[in-house]
Parts: structure tokens; C-alpha cells; sequence
């Protein structure tokens, strides 16, 4: 469990978006935001693709991040 998490976290907090704002955004309660930030669940790829878009809107170098952070050696991968 975690790179999700990890790499949400680390988006986050660089770019200075609560996860307050996040779960506002994705009309959820913050405790789902806190339990993929803390490593305690993995948010699921239907959820992960609504983190991005509702990152998008708060702050899209967070939004960046987040992909380059999670999903980076694969789309290197494909862009190679």
C-alpha cells in the first residue's frame, strides 16, 4: 500500500493544497483524503483519475506532480 498516498501527500503539501480543499472538490468527507495521504487505504483508479481532474481545478502543478510522483516511470516509459 502507499505510492498513491505517498505521492498525494507529497503534491499536497509542496503546493500547499489541503486536504480540506481536495475533499471539498471531490465531494467526499477530508478522513477518505487523510486515510490515502497516511497510507491506510489506497484510493481506487476510478478515484485516482477524479483526483487528478479536482487537483486540475485547485491547482494544476499539483495535479502534475501528483502524475509525475505516481505515475512517472510509466509515462516515461511510454513516451520513450
Amino acid at each position: 500500500m502507499g505510492k498513491a498516498g505517498h505521492a498525494l501527500k507529497q503534491a499536497l503539501d509542496r503546493h500547499g493544497v489541503s486536504q480540506y480543499s481536495l475533499a471539498a472538490k471531490l465531494g467526499i468527507e477530508r478522513t477518505n483524503v487523510y486515510r490515502w495521504v497516511h497510507e491506510v487505504r489506497d484510493p481506487s483508479a476510478e478515484r485516482v483519475y477524479e483526483i487528478v481532474k479536482a487537483l486540475k481545478q485547485l491547482n494544476p502543478d499539483a495535479a502534475r506532480e501528483f502524475v509525475r510522483l505516481y505515475l512517472g516511470e510509466v509515462v516515461e516509459d511510454i513516451e520513450s
